[in-house]
C-alpha cells in the first residue's frame, strides 16, 4: 500500500515540483511518512543521503505539534457532529496501543515506532504518547530514535544494505 501510494504521489508531482520536494511532502504524510518518502526518493532516483535527511526532517516536523495539541484538537472536533465517531474510534485504537507503551514506556514506544508496518510510525507513535500522557520532551526523542532505525530499516530495503554503509 506505502508503495502505491508513494507512486501516485511521485506521479502527480514530478516535473511539477522539485524531487526533493516531492519527497519532503510525501514525508509529512501520515501513513506514508518517512518510509513513503523514502520509497519514493528510489524511484525518483535520488541520492540516498539526502533523501534520508529529507524524509527524517519531513517525518518528524509534525511531531512536536502533535504530542503538544491531539488532545484539544480531538476534543474540539468530538463536538463536531461528521468528526465523533471518527475521533472516537482513533481514540479507542490508540488507546489500546497505548496501554503497551504504558507498560514499557519509553521502551515500547520506541519499538512501535521503529518497526515499519503499517499503523506504526511518527504520527501514530505521537498519537500514543499523548494519550499515553508521555513528556513532551522524552517522547519526541524516542519517536526521533524510532525514525531513525526505521528509516534505515528502510533504506536498507529500498536502496539495498550496501548503499546504508555510504550514509
Amino acid at each position: 500500500m506505502t508503495e502505491h501510494l508513494a507512486q501516485q504521489l511521485v506521479d502527480l508531482f514530478q516535473n511539477r515540483i522539485p524531487p526533493e520536494l516531492t519527497v519532503f511532502i510525501i514525508s509529512l504524510f501520515p501513513i506514508l511518512e518517512l518510509r513513503g518518502g523514502l520509497i519514493a526518493a528510489k524511484l525518483l532516483d535520488m541520492d540516498l543521503l539526502r533523501a534520508f535527511i529529507i524524509c527524517y526532517i519531513g517525518n518528524m516536523l509534525p511531531v512536536p505539534f502533535i504530542l503538544l495539541f491531539i488532545r484539544r484538537i480531538f476534543k474540539f472536533l468530538k463536538n463536531r457532529r461528521f468528526w465523533k465517531k471518527i475521533i472516537e474510534k482513533l481514540e479507542i485504537r490508540s488507546k489500546r496501543k497505548s496501554e503497551t507503551v504504558k507498560k514499557y514506556r519509553g521502551w515500547g514506544l520506541l519499538l512501535f515506532v521503529a518497526i515499519p508496518l503499517p499503523g506504526t510510525g511518527g504520527w501514530t507513535g505521537a498519537l500514543v504518547a499523548a494519550l499515553a500522557d508521555m513528556r513532551v520532551r522524552d517522547a519526541t526523542l524516542i519517536i526521533a530514535v524510532g525514525v531513525l532505525i526505521a528509516g534505515l530499516i528502510v533504506a536498507g530495503l529500498s536502496y539495498g544494505l550496501p548503499a546504508l554503509f555510504h550514509l
